[in-house]
């Protein structure tokens, strides 16, 4: 009889994380109403988006992170509109209000969703691509895969150059099972503490990510984009779109602790013709903390052009 209760017990601590996530709060259509988002039934999924500024000029899209959805370009996306561009910003799958599939996010996983977005919105070249970290690396990727499509690339932050992984973070996406069982029985709460230890994350961006936490299939994004997309480092990418002539501007933050600046003079010598910029007092969270001092640099980088 002691076995049986052992392996009952064995059963439930196995699946109560697992159950956990099951039992959170899923998107649907109440939680969409009045949101100010429009949603595209897409190949891999349901899409929340929005159009930012003019309706006629130049299009900028906008990919945002890993954990933050795309409300994080809230304040620059309204910036780049007053500068004459109509920008797209949406949420990626498991984040926002977009449904959260299951499986692999690698590079693929989230080009096809801004293929079939863009697709969507009859949007088919001369587009500038604004990645902020894990997005970053999604605009990277695409970009160098179409680079026929692109006017030019802004990344913000980005990933896919050189990353700092917490001890935590690093177990949970390359032990299989086991990663996964302690990823979704403490992340959640990790993650809140990391919050309220993140000066920079405030108002709505703050709300936001604390409502991520609250919502079925985010944990398990998270954890697939570690092992898939944030697993890959692009330098092939940006060799290419350097010999493919893409415009690149990619702006750091100086106190950044999970992008070093580092990353910066690795990509130099990836892509000699990017232009850099550094905010010496921005940490992480630069798009929605110094999102004036980014529209200050994109002036200049646009007149250039």
């Amino acid at each position: 009889m002691g076995w049986i209760i052992l392996l009952a017990l064995i059963v439930i601590i196995t699946v109560a994380p697992f159950y956990l996530d099951s039992r959170r709060k899923t998107i649907n259509d109440r939680a969409r109403a009045g949101s100010g988002m429009k949603f595209a039934d897409l190949s891999q999924g349901v899409t929340a988006y929005r159009w930012v500024g003019p309706t006629r000029g130049p299009v900028a899209v906008m990919i945002h992170g890993l954990t933050t959805p795309s409300i994080a370009f809230a304040d620059l996306a309204e910036g780049v509109g007053q500068l004459g561009y109509r920008v797209l910003v949406y949420d990626l799958y498991g984040r926002g209000l977009s449904d959260a599939p299951s499986g692999k996010q690698d590079s693929a996983f989230f080009v096809t969703q801004l293929d079939d977005l863009l697709r969507d919105q009859h949007i088919t070249d001369d587009v500038t691509l604004f990645g902020y970290s894990m997005g970053g690396s999604i605009a990277t990727v695409f970009a160098a895969q179409k680079p026929h499509r692109i006017k030019r690339v802004i990344l913000l932050a980005t990933a896919g150059v050189l990353t700092q992984e917490s001890a935590f973070s690093s177990f949970c996406r390359r032990v299989p099972l086991l990663g996964d069982w302690i990823h979704h029985s403490i992340g959640a709460e990790r993650m809140k503490r990391a919050l309220r230890d993140t000066p920079e994350a405030e108002g709505a961006v703050l709300a936001a990510q604390k409502a991520e936490l609250d919502r079925s299939g985010f944990l398990p994004a998270v954890l697939a984009s570690r092992r898939g997309m944030l697993n890959d480092q692009l330098e092939a990418e940006h060799r290419l779109l350097g010999r493919e002539d893409v415009p690149v501007v990619a702006i750091w933050g100086g106190q950044d602790q999970v992008i070093p600046l580092a990353a910066m003079g690795r990509l130099a010598q990836w892509n000699r013709s990017a232009r850099q910029d550094e905010e010496r007092s921005a940490a992480h969270g630069l798009p929605f903390t110094h999102s004036a001092e980014i529209l200050t640099i994109l002036r200049s980088a646009f007149r250039d052009d």
